[in-house]
C-alpha cells in the first residue's frame, strides 16, 4: 500500500474502535510504519511530524513542561505514570530519568524514530493535543508522552518546535515472526547456582545470565526450589489486592524494547475487567495506571536474589511466548532491607501455590 491507501485504511480501522497499534496490525503494518505514513500534507484525521533523533536533549527539555503522562508498554501490559521528567541523564546509549514520579531506564540504541502525533476525533472539535511517540527500528513503540491538565502547553509547544524535523528520512525493518523457544542450554547447574548465591547486587543478575548464555526463565529453572519458586497464575492479582488492602508500597516494572518504566509507592484501586473477551487487571490510581492482560499470564515466579542489603524478592510474570510481562518488588532503596510486609505477601503467594 502507498501512504494514501494506508491513511485511508487506518482511518477506517480507527473509526471501528481499534487502538492505533491494533489498527496498524490489522493492515499488516507496525504501529510506527502506520504513523510514518501520516507525515506531510494530507487531510486524514491523524497528523505526524518526525522528530530529531536527539532523544536525551528532548527528554531533558520536557522538565519545563511540568506534569506529563509517561506511557511504556509491551504486548500485554501498559504502564502509565504522571509526573515531571527530571534528572534525565545518559552514559553512552543508556539513560535514566530519576524524577520523583517519572522513573525510567532508557536504552537509546533501540530508539529509532520519534513523531509528534495529533489526531482529530468526532467527539471533540479540532485536532487533539499532540503527543510524542517513539519507536524502535521495527516500528514497535518504546515510549509515549502525553499532556495532562497541569501541563504547561506553551512550554510543550516550544519543545515540539525545537525538536521537529520533518525532512528526516525514516524507514522501518519488518520484524520476523518469533521462532520456537530456545532449548535449555547445557550449563553447569551447580556453577550457575553458586554464582547466583554470590551476587551482592540485583544489577549483577543480567551479566550472570549473559555469562552462562541463559534466557531469564532458563536461569530460573536451573535454581528452582533454591532461589526461584513457581506460583499460581493468579498471583499477580493476589499480590496487587493484598498490597492495596495493607497499604504496602511496591515497585512495578514494565518494559518495552527501549524503556523500563517504574512505579514506586502504594496501589489503591485494583479492578479486574473483561472487555471483548480480554481479561484486564487494572490499577486505576491518581498518577498511576496499570493495564495487564491477565488472560495472557502463563508463568509466574518468585525470585530471590542475594544482595549486600539482604535477599531481594521479585514476582515476575511471563506470557506464553516466554516474554516478561511485568516485575513486582517491595518498595526499597539501595542500602535498605526488603520490607517485611512485602515478604508476607510473597509468603502468601507461595503458600497458595503449595496448597493448590
Amino acid at each position: 500500500m502507498n501512504a494514501h491507501d494506508i491513511r485511508t485504511a487506518f482511518q477506517g480501522m480507527r473509526a471501528s474502535g481499534l487502538r492505533a497499534k491494533e489498527a496498524a496490525e490489522s493492515l499488516g503494518l507496525s504501529e510506527g510504519a502506520a504513523i510514518a505514513a501520516h507525515r506531510g500534507a494530507h487531510d486524514a484525521p491523524l497528523q505526524a511530524i518526525a522528530l530529531k533523533p536527539d532523544w536525551l536533549g528532548l527528554l531533558q527539555a520536557l522538565e519545563a513542561c511540568g506534569p506529563l503522562m509517561a506511557l511504556t508498554r509491551n504486548e500485554s501490559v501498559v504502564h502509565e505514570k504522571t509526573g515531571v521528567y527530571q534528572k534525565v541523564s545518559a552514559s553512552g546509549p543508556v539513560g535514566l530519568a530519576l524524577g520523583e514520579q517519572i522513573d525510567l531506564r532508557l536504552f537509546f540504541n533501540q530508539w529509532h524514530a520519534g513523531f509528534v502525533v495529533a489526531e482529530a476525533f468526532k467527539s471533540q472539535p479540532g485536532m487533539g493535543t499532540p503527543s510524542l511517540q517513539f519507536f524502535d527500528r521495527h516500528g514497535v513503540a518504546v515510549h509515549k508522552i502525553h499532556v495532562r491538565e497541569q501541563t504547561d502547553l506553551a512550554a510543550w509547544q516550544r519543545v515540539i518546535t525545537a525538536h521537529s524535523d520533518d525532512q528526516r528520512e525514516i524507514d522501518f525493518v519488518a520484524r520476523h515472526a518469533a521462532g520456537a523457544a530456545s532449548p535449555q542450554p547445557l550449563v553447569d547447574a551447580n556453577a550457575f547456582g553458586n554464582a547466583w548465591g554470590a551476587m551482592t547486587d540485583t544489577h549483577q543478575f543480567f551479566p550472570l545470565l549473559k555469562q552462562f548464555g541463559l534466557e531469564r526463565q532458563q536461569g530460573f529453572r536451573l535454581v528452582e526450589g533454591r532461589y526461584t519458586h513457581r506460583v499460581e497464575k493468579a498471583a499477580v492479582r493476589e499480590l496487587l489486592v493484598e498490597a492495596a488492602f495493607d497499604g504496602t508500597p511496591i515497585m512495578v516494572f514494565v518494559g518495552s524494547p527501549g524503556c523500563i518504566q517504574i512505579h514506586t509507592g502504594p496501589v489503591q484501586r485494583v479492578e479486574p475487567m473483561e472487555i471483548q473477551g480480554k481479561a484486564w487487571l487494572n490499577v486505576l490510581d491518581p498518577g498511576f495506571n496499570l493495564h495487564l492482560r491477565e488472560d495472557l499470564v502463563q508463568d509466574v515466579w518468585v525470585v530471590e536474589k542475594p544482595t549486600s542489603d539482604g535477599v531481594v524478592t521479585s514476582v515476575e510474570a511471563f506470557d506464553a511466548r516466554g516474554e516478561l510481562m511485568a516485575m513486582f518488588f517491595g518498595a526499597r532503596k539501595p542500602g535498605q532491607s526488603e520490607l517485611q510486609a512485602w515478604r508476607h505477601i510473597v509468603a502468601h503467594l507461595q503458600a497458595a501455590a503449595v496448597t493448590a
